[in-house]
């Protein structure tokens, strides 16, 4: 099976339906609660354990509601805005309780707000809201390595066996990730640039 665009079925089209309740949907949900949780878990419990299965879990949903969504002809408008917009604010609010507690420095939590700063803001000018673009293969990659990273880093902080492997695994998944962070942010950019200029060169031609 493959990891991206896994439960594509060939030669049917993929349609975003004006759907709000769908298995897909309450997963993104289910992933925005475990933002709370997690920070709750490191900063006031301490409890790195169960904060590391918030985040296998966390990703997982990533992963199952985009697999369901295209196997089940799930896919629906809210979906493609709200799963990014959990992603984000996921990997930003973790990144941010990380650097709280000591496990990553300012420059990782930096490396992360830059871009997306830039594109909201080139999103507020051009759209004011989001832009409603098709997430691209290497967004998808990075978020993974990101997903994937983030937890190993955790991990590599409890005193388990072979601590020192996973510190070095998880930083290889977050630099991957960080990388395609920002190819896919300036990717994003220019579309959102593109996209502005179209709109607003035919709402100029119907004035």
């Amino acid at each position: 099976m493959k990891f991206i665009g896994a439960g594509a079925r060939p030669g049917q089209p993929q349609i975003d339906h004006d759907l709000i309740f769908t298995v897909p949907n309450f997963l993104t949900v289910l992933r925005f609660m475990g933002v709370p949780l997690f920070v709750w878990l490191v900063l006031w419990q301490r409890e790195y354990g169960f904060a590391v299965l918030v985040l296998a879990i966390m990703g997982g949903t990533d992963w199952v509601d985009g697999y369901v969504a295209r196997r089940f002809n799930q896919t629906s408008k809210l979906g493609r805005i709200l799963d990014p917009v959990a992603d984000r604010l996921a990997l930003i609010t973790v990144a941010v309780t990380l650097v709280i507690a000591g496990v990553v420095d300012w420059w990782y939590l930096a490396a992360l707000v830059v871009p997306d700063a830039v594109l909201a803001t080139a999103s507020l000018f051009y759209f004011h809201s989001h832009p409603d673009l098709p997430v691209s293969r290497i967004g998808k990659i990075r978020t993974a390595f990101l997903l994937l990273g983030t937890p190993l880093l955790v991990l590599s902080k409890l005193a388990v066996p072979n601590t020192r492997v996973y510190f070095v695994i998880a930083w290889v998944c977050l630099g991957l990730g960080l990388l395609g962070h920002w190819v896919a942010a300036y990717n994003y950019f220019w579309a959102i640039l593109r996209k502005g200029k179209e709109l607003k060169a035919n709402d100029g031609g119907r004035g």
